[in-house]
């Protein structure tokens, strides 16, 4: 195997593998319909059966309003696939008029292209959720992404829906990468994928080496030395020139020796 053979069918074997991780990581969840949650707040008023639906809303956000996003048990942003996640969505009032909050919602996107959608959480409703003037308060939010999802990391866009004056706004508290893993430990089907590939590649590199060496050594090998003496020679070459003039100049030198 030459160095150009190896080289074409690494690279095979990596954009292969590529594509197989990639079409597995594109592929949306038929099923990532919106999930309602059930956990209800009764200082908050959280509704969690029969949801209405804000994604298709598209209101603009209120100038007096400002939205931060923490996630309190998980500073590190990882979320487990078919496990809750909790974040806090804190908002800001400096307005002069009452924030009657609506419901918080949010959404997993592909990281280079965020028109494509692969899965709507959970949409949290609120009643009874005001903040005042010159006032802030914080609001729970409760997700999980789905089980089926590819490990590796996506776009989190989340919203609340807002009121004031009976004006419904709109602001994104948090538009980021998150890093998904999946439930099944610190081996992900990826990870495997990744070893067993790279194992592979380790037997190829070795088998390249190894026909290498064959190659050099035999052609560094020393083709035998003939020694051509005076003292010893083939009996059949003496007997095919019996009768020449070599012959006969070796008696003549033979008898002046004597």
């Amino acid at each position: 195997m030459s160095i150009r053979g190896f080289l074409i069918l690494a690279l095979s074997l990596l954009l292969f593998s590529s594509s197989i991780l990639q079409v597995a990581r594109c592929e949306p969840d038929p099923d990532a319909d919106i999930v309602e949650s059930a956990d209800e707040g009764a200082d908050l008023g959280i509704v969690g059966d029969d949801v209405q639906d804000f994604s298709s809303g598209n209101f603009s956000p209120a100038p007096e309003v400002e939205t931060v996003c923490l996630f309190p048990k998980n500073p590190s942003k990882n979320v487990v696939a078919g496990e809750e996640s909790e974040l806090l969505v804190g908002i800001k009032n400096d307005g002069q008029s009452v924030i009657n909050v609506i419901a918080i919602q949010a959404s997993v996107h592909l990281p280079y292209n965020y028109h494509y959608l692969l899965q709507n959480l959970s949409t949290q409703a609120f009643k009874n959720a005001s903040v005042p003037p010159s006032s802030q308060a914080s609001f729970p939010y409760i997700f999980g992404v789905s089980k089926f999802l590819q490990a590796g990391a996506y776009d989190l866009v989340g919203t609340i829906v807002y009121e004031i004056d009976q004006h419904p706004y709109q602001s994104t508290f948090y538009n980021g990468t998150i890093e998904v893993t999946e439930s099944g430990g610190m081996f992900s089907v990826e990870s495997v994928f990744l070893f067993c590939l790279g194992i592979a590649l380790l037997g190829l590199l070795g088998f390249w080496i190894r026909n290498q060496i064959q190659q050099f050594s035999k052609k560094t090998k020393r083709a035998p030395k003939v020694e051509v003496g005076t003292g010893t020679t083939d009996a059949s070459m003496d007997e095919w020139l019996q009768g020449t003039a070599y012959t006969q100049s070796q008696s003549n030198k033979s008898k002046k020796k004597k």
